[in-house]
């Protein structure tokens, strides 16, 4: 079972274990986005840091509706004490969770500040 909090700023976050081909996973704190149905967005930095390779471009929509051209980009995600291969968009902010790395599990979570996320696998 992966679990977090809800932050103040009524955030879902977790912990999750990213690597790339050549690196140790790092913990990264992610925001849980039920909006996103991309597996993973990483900011720039973090995606250098894990030496991640490039794996094409992929066009997006903002929840505004703007249209985006993304960098993607390939990396291991520990998920459910199993390693998952999984693309991972470039954007600025928050590393975030959507829903196709959420695909075949259950989340539930306390919508109160400092409130419990559990994802459980089904």
């Amino acid at each position: 079972m992966i679990t977090g909090e809800v932050s103040a700023d009524r955030e879902a976050i977790i912990r999750i274990e990213v690597a790339g081909p050549s690196e140790w996973p790092r913990r990264v704190e992610a925001v849980i986005d039920t909006g996103y149905n991309g597996h993973l967005t990483l900011p720039s930095q973090l995606i250098a840091a894990l030496d991640l390779p490039f794996a094409g471009h992929r066009r997006g929509m903002l929840a505004d509706g703007s249209d985006l051209v993304l960098s993607v980009y390939l990396a291991t995600v520990i998920w459910h004490g199993e390693p998952r291969e999984v693309l991972v968009s470039e954007a600025r902010g928050a590393a975030l969770v959507g829903m196709s790395l959420l695909r075949g599990s259950r989340l539930t979570m306390d919508v109160v500040d400092g409130g419990h996320v559990a994802i459980e696998g089904l």
